[in-house]
């Protein structure tokens, strides 16, 4: 494990949280985040989706930041939490933070064992349980754009689905070279991103540099991402087939570190 020396490109804080976990069990890191998240300001939009909340069957988190703007909103409008919909989220880390909040309310989140991604969520039996009544609803919360996976899955079997948008996606700027600098002054590796906008930051940033940091290992969060990674040009694509720290450590160990 102490061979390897990672880029980690996630979100600030996010970053930060990780590489203490990468640092205790003997992996190197640096940061250089590429995605930052920036929240919306609360529209009549997202006042009325929380009108509608105990209209729902189920309520799906997809990611970290949309289950903390989300429980944030919903505590400023609901005293508790309504117990109709059934919450799902698409990893575990997103459901720790959402159970944070429902539990005490006797309510909790549920969320795929193995996967961090939709398509783990839509195999759920428990989304299929929630969702099977007449005329189901769904609300997703999320953050602007993004993939219509969930959404057109759960259409195409009859659900009604709305959004609730949270936050927007921005890309941080950095000089010219910057990544290049970073990857060589640290000694570093591999690299590691957290989702398909991240693999795609990272190429814009490599720039003219991209064929060449294609031949590092490049850690990625789930299949889907892995095949983009592999049509830009990666050649050592690593699955670790979720985006948690101890997926990333399960794939560092299952994956011996570049002897160079």
């Amino acid at each position: 494990m102490t061979g390897w020396r990672l880029l980690l490109t996630r979100p600030a804080a996010e970053c930060e949280a990780l590489a203490a976990t990468l640092a205790a069990a003997g992996v190197f890191s640096r940061s250089l985040p590429l995605l930052e998240t920036e929240p919306l300001a609360e529209s009549p939009e997202q006042y009325a989706s929380l009108l509608e909340l105990e209209r729902c069957d189920a309520v799906i988190v997809v990611s970290k930041p949309a289950a903390r703007l989300g429980l944030a909103l919903l505590a400023r409008h609901w005293p508790q939490p309504p117990a109709a919909p059934r919450w799902f989220s698409v990893g575990a880390a997103t459901a720790r933070i959402l159970d944070d909040y429902l539990t005490p309310h006797g309510l909790a989140a549920c969320c795929p064992d193995s996967g961090d991604d939709s398509e783990a969520l839509l195999a759920l039996p428990q989304l299929a349980a929630a969702l099977a009544g007449p005329n189901p609803r769904v609300l997703i919360m999320r953050g602007e754009g993004g993939r219509e996976l969930i959404a057109d899955t759960l259409r195409g079997l009859g659900a009604t689905v709305d959004y609730l948008e949270l936050y927007r996606r921005v890309q941080p700027q950095y000089p010219a070279g910057t990544l290049v600098r970073v990857i060589e002054e640290a000694r570093l590796n591999a690299l590691l991103v957290s989702s398909a906008q991240g693999l795609d930051n990272l190429r814009q940033l490599a720039a003219e540099a991209w064929p060449e940091l294609t031949e590092l290992p490049l850690l990625v969060p789930s299949p889907r991402v892995a095949d983009m990674a592999r049509a830009a040009g990666a050649r050592q694509v690593i699955d670790c087939r979720g985006a948690s720290a101890a997926a990333v450590l399960e794939a560092l160990r299952a994956h011996p570190a570049p002897a160079h």
